[in-house]
């Protein structure tokens, strides 16, 4: 029985989201809090996997339950749950406690042919910084990153849009061997919220490692006038890695959504995804 899980959390503790020894994960956290549910071990598969630091209000994740652990979700206290699969995450939660710092905001039965990772078709991020015009909000400085000169929105804003589409972003990523770094860029823009806090809105197939704090770090970098509007772009183009801008911290960012196809076009797309991962 395959089960979607809809996850919030701060990041601030956390190793990242993977499993590692030793260290304290999300991953980690919700597998060991859902065990004790289904009375033996489960593994997630995630829609993208966070690093140390970074924050989620809409991560997405599915996991698979044998008869005899589903059988522990269908039956509590000696009753038959009218909804097991809505009902699980509520359980979940209470196993995590009194004011946790990861949560399960919803569980569902997974359509047919849904896989979290592979079925998605773009992830949405989104990056608060706090420049000398917006000031610094104690009750923000988990989840906002603050920076001492006062920014330019209109031209990091000009200079996101410039790397909209489907490039290779090697210059904005770590590299990782034999991995691909050609990724669509769907949206990317910059706007002051009712704060006047720089919000980044970053949109994509899917994202590299480190790729959207480093996006973040190079329009920054513009709106404090150390580069041009186009020099974002050239950069990009150049396809290394530059000490021209710095990558920003992961406090600010956070998976903010997960984009899925229709119910019917979740297994094909799975198996494109999976393919061209194979290929790469």
């Amino acid at each position: 029985m395959r089960i979607r899980l809809d996850i919030a959390y701060d990041g601030t503790h956390f190793h990242g989201w993977a499993r590692q020894p030793g260290l304290r994960t999300v991953q980690g956290v919700l597998e060991a809090a859902l065990a004790r549910i289904v009375g033996s071990e489960v593994q997630f598969v995630v829609a993208g996997r966070t690093d140390a630091g970074v924050h989620a209000s809409g991560q997405v994740a599915h996991v698979d339950l044998d008869p005899v652990q589903w059988s522990r979700v269908e039956v509590r206290n000696g009753r038959a749950a009218a909804d097991p699969a809505g009902s699980l995450a509520h359980r979940i939660r209470g196993v995590l406690g009194k004011y946790p710092d990861v949560t399960v905001t919803r569980t569902s039965l997974a359509p047919d042919g849904f896989d979290a990772r592979f079925s998605a078709v773009w992830r949405r991020y989104r990056y608060r910084l706090a420049d000398q015009a917006a000031g610094y909000d104690p009750m923000r400085r988990r989840d906002t990153t603050t920076v001492r000169a006062e920014l330019d929105a209109d031209a990091m804003d000009a200079a996101a849009r410039t790397l909209i589409g489907l490039h290779d972003f090697a210059a904005y990523c770590k590299p990782r061997e034999e991995a691909t770094t050609i990724r669509t860029l769907l949206d990317y823009r910059w706007t002051r919220d009712a704060d006047g806090v720089l919000v980044a809105e970053v949109k994509a197939d899917a994202f590299c490692h480190s790729m959207v704090r480093a996006l973040v770090g190079a329009c920054a970098a513009v709106g404090e006038g150390r580069l041009s509007v186009d020099d974002v772009a050239r950069l990009r183009d150049e396809l290394t890695r530059t000490s021209a801008f710095k990558v920003l911290p992961a406090r600010g960012l956070t998976l903010s959504e997960v984009g899925y196809p229709a119910d019917d076009l979740l297994a094909s797309r799975a198996r494109q995804t999976r393919a061209r991962r194979d290929r790469e």
